[in-house]
């Protein structure tokens, strides 16, 4: 026995289904927004942030599936307020932005982890992609939200501070990554 949909039937049915397909809101990064990143040096910690980047955001905690990040970061652009460090972590031996200008992070997916929400995704930084996981707290505000969102990496898996660099007990292993959004819905 054949089944066939006739081409009627099959239109009917594919509009009904189109409001069942869930997906997140798209937004937009309003000024107030950053992205920083904290370490330490010999036993001190020390705090940057980047001045240039941009991320594109669609996400609604109800529709994760559909959730999305893609975020571009200007790596010339690190500042942390120290003359000498600012002036060594756009070279050959942290960040070489004359070979590898910007870091990407796009997500793959999102999942709960307890009362948490996880972003996974992956980074490409100075050529290297590998696997980063970022808490997510997203606080919708009338028209828009903020997104606030936390996580670390492993500077060396990226060969970032490589070289004379490499001793974790000058320049800490993990670096702390922290972003604050201030979102408009498109």
């Amino acid at each position: 026995m054949t089944f066939r949909i006739r081409p009627r039937a099959l239109a009917l049915l594919l509009v009904l289904a189109a409001p069942c397909v869930a997906t997140a809101t798209d937004y937009t990064v309003q000024p107030g927004s950053t992205l920083g990143f904290a370490d330490s040096f010999q036993g001190s910690g020390f705090d940057g942030h980047f001045e240039k980047w941009t991320a594109a955001i669609s996400y609604d905690q109800a529709k994760l599936a559909s959730s999305k990040f893609d975020v571009t970061v200007d790596l010339s652009s690190a500042k942390t307020g120290d003359s000498d460090r600012d002036g060594a972590l756009p070279g050959a031996d942290f960040f070489n932005v004359a070979k590898f200008p910007q870091a990407h992070f796009v997500t793959t997916a999102f999942h709960q982890q307890g009362n948490q929400v996880v972003a996974d995704g992956m980074l490409t930084l100075r050529g290297v992609t590998k696997p980063v996981s970022l808490n997510v707290v997203f606080k919708p505000q009338g028209g828009g939200a903020t997104l606030d969102v936390s996580g670390s990496l492993k500077r060396l898996d990226f060969g970032v501070g490589g070289g004379q660099y490499a001793d974790t007990s000058v320049i800490g292993a993990d670096v702390k990554i922290t972003a604050h959004l201030v979102l408009k819905g498109k």
